[in-house]
C-alpha cells in the first residue's frame, strides 16, 4: 500500500505524436525528487471513488537531474479513463497527486554481461531515463542495445535523440525497429522487436533483458529468450496495460 503522496503541478506538456504527450511535474515541496533510473510514480487522479480505480503508474522518462521535476511521456487509451482525464482535464498549471517513486526495475550492479533494452511504444521511458544517467555520469559499461518497436516512423518517441546519445556513445546502439512502415529510405530495422535480437545473439553470449511494454510483446519475449537457452534470471520486465 502506497504511504507517500506529494502534490505535483504539471509545468509543461507536449504533444510528441498523434496520441502521445510528454508531461513535465514538478513537487514543490521537496527540493529534490530523487530515484533510479528505470523506476516508476503511481498518480492518483479524481477519476473514481475506491483508490484502486483511481491509481495509475508511468515510468519516469527523465533522469535523475538533481531537480524536483520529472518527465512523463504518456499514451492516449481508447476508452481508457486515466489517460483520457490527463488528455483532457490536465493543462499547464494543473495539480497531480503523485506517489513516491517505485519499483525494482533498474540496471544491474556491477554491469557484466550484455544488455538488451527491448520495448515497444511509451515503454521507452524507462530506457531513456537509464541511458541518459549512464550518459551524464560517463558510467562505464557493456555493450547496450536498445531496441525499440514500432508500426510507422512517425510513432517513434525520442528518435533524434536516441541517435546522438549513439553517435557519442560507442557501446549503445539504439535499433528502432518499423513493423509496418514501407519507406524505402528508412534506416533502422524492419519487422518485430524478437527478430532483432535473435540475430544479435546468434552466438548466444551472456546477456541481460529488460523488457518494458504491452503483455503481447513481453509474452512472446519471454518465450523466445529462454527457447534461445538463456535463464529466467536474465529477463526482467516491466509490463504495460
Amino acid at each position: 500500500m502506497l504511504d507517500q503522496w506529494y502534490n505535483g503541478v504539471v509545468t509543461r506538456i507536449i504533444n510528441e505524436t498523434d496520441n502521445t504527450r510528454r508531461f513535465w511535474i514538478s513537487i514543490p515541496e521537496m527540493r529534490t525528487f530523487d530515484f533510479k533510473p528505470g523506476q516508476f510514480v503511481t498518480l492518483d487522479l479524481p477519476i473514481h471513488e475506491k483508490k484502486n480505480k483511481r491509481w495509475r503508474s508511468y515510468s519516469i522518462a527523465s533522469h535523475p537531474n538533481g531537480t524536483n521535476e520529472i518527465e512523463l511521456v504518456i499514451v492516449l487509451l481508447e476508452g481508457g479513463a486515466g489517460t483520457t482525464y490527463l488528455f483532457n482535464e490536465v493543462r499547464e498549471g494543473s495539480e497531480l497527486v503523485v506517489s513516491k517513486p517505485q519499483g525494482a526495475f533498474t540496471l544491474p550492479d556491477p554491469m557484466e554481461k550484455d544488455i538488451f533494452l527491448v520495448c515497444t511504444g511509451t515503454g521507452i521511458a524507462p530506457f531513456r531515463s537509464m541511458i541518459h544517467h549512464l550518459h551524464l555520469h560517463q558510467i562505464a559499461h557493456p555493450p547496450i542495445y536498445l531496441i525499440f518497436g514500432t508500426r510507422f516512423e512517425k510513432d517513434l518517441l525520442y528518435a533524434q535523440e536516441m541517435k546522438c546519445l549513439m553517435a557519442e556513445h560507442p557501446n549503445f546502439r539504439y535499433l528502432p525497429t518499423l513493423s509496418r512502415d514501407e519507406n524505402p529510405d528508412w534506416w533502422g530495422e524492419r519487422g518485430y522487436v524478437h527478430a532483432v535480437y535473435e540475430q544479435l545473439l546468434a552466438d548466444k553470449r551472456p546477456a541481460n533483458f529488460f523488457l518494458c511494454g504491452w503483455k503481447v510483446m513481453i509474452d512472446e519475449a519471454k518465450q523466445r529468450i529462454l527457447a534461445m537457452g538463456y535463464d529466467r534470471k536474465d529477463i526482467h520486465l516491466e509490463l504495460y496495460g
